[in-house]
């Protein structure tokens, strides 16, 4: 082999993916057209071949050496600085993604908190009228422990802290998804979870009012259910946006809305999980704390209420 031809031949490709991989490295994949991305793909695969020649010839350290770090910095655009990008994405996805698809899919969570309540109303009213009704509501062991012995629960976490926390997150996580899950039902089994959900919020805080510790069970359920409850909301959302495409699906084909809205529930998945995830962690170890006052737990619990609230309302500027 002629290697000063071979190297004359060669070196217009090695300084043209120099001059796009300086470009990367200053201003981002995205600065590039798709026909320079194709092209720096193609010329870093043709410069590794070049490395592999140059190695098999024995070529001077110098030139070895130039060709190793081309392809050094092409790999570390093209594979890990695609990986980057994938956790750019996340990044901005809940930046401004999950706010906006909220934002967007706002009346079904609307429906969704709208039948929790119906239930927790209707729970209100039977419990403070029939005696009987809570009984079919909540458990009877935790009737007894507040009508008889009068006081919570909730001093059953302490001491198991990380087993209670992975319980309450699994356990959330499953009524979620079975939520999310019911929209294949048209909607009906989410209506159900929501409407269900409500009756037993509501027996239990009448339950506690009615025996005065309402103060002291709020204090434990605010911090935690500041993000809990509104993430079950998102999940009725999400199911009722999937039962929205099977029962209306207007414009489209049916299996196109639901890809159409079912893409939507997804995206509205994605931010129920890190919520139900920290909601779980709070519950386990904040919410039954015996050394933290009840007044803080308040403190806490609104404070986490109003910041979602505004993560929720952010608008991308521009848009």
């Amino acid at each position: 082999m002629n290697i000063q031809r071979w190297i004359a031949r060669r070196e217009p490709n090695w300084q043209r993916l120099d001059v796009l991989l300086r470009q990367v490295e200053k201003k981002g994949l995205k600065s590039l057209k798709s026909s320079e991305i194709r092209e720096l793909a193609s010329l870093y695969r043709s410069v590794a071949a070049d490395l592999a020649r140059a190695r098999t010839q024995q070529l001077g350290n110098t030139l070895l050496q130039n060709l190793h770090l081309l392809t050094n910095r092409g790999y570390a655009q093209i594979y890990q600085g695609s990986r980057r990008q994938e956790w750019q994405a996340v990044v901005q996805f809940y930046r401004w993604g999950l706010p906006s698809v909220v934002q967007q899919t706002f009346p079904y969570i609307a429906a969704a908190f709208a039948m929790f309540m119906l239930g927790a109303l209707v729970a209100w009213w039977y419990a403070w009228q029939d005696p009987t009704f809570m009984s079919g509501v909540v458990p009877e062991r935790l009737i007894k422990m507040v009508r008889d012995e009068h006081k919570l629960w909730m001093g059953s976490i302490v001491g198991i802290e990380p087993l209670a926390s992975s319980g309450i997150t699994i356990n959330n996580l499953s009524v979620s998804f079975g939520a999310v899950a019911g929209g294949m039902t048209a909607g009906l089994y989410t209506a159900y979870l929501m409407v269900f959900n409500g009756l037993l919020i509501g027996a239990i805080a009448t339950l506690v009012g009615q025996n005065n510790l309402a103060y002291p069970f709020w204090a434990f359920v605010l911090p935690h259910g500041s993000l809990e409850l509104p993430a079950i909301f998102l999940a009725g959302g999400a199911g009722f946006l999937i039962g929205r495409a099977i029962l209306f699906p207007g414009k489209y084909r049916r299996i196109d809305a639901l890809k159409f809205y079912g893409s939507k529930a997804v995206q509205l998945v994605f931010g129920i999980v890190p919520m139900l995830v920290i909601a779980g962690i709070i519950e386990g170890f904040f919410s039954p704390n015996p050394s933290v006052t009840d007044p803080f737990k308040y403190i806490v619990g609104m404070g986490l209420f109003v910041s979602l609230v505004v993560y929720f309302s952010r608008q991308q500027k521009g848009l």
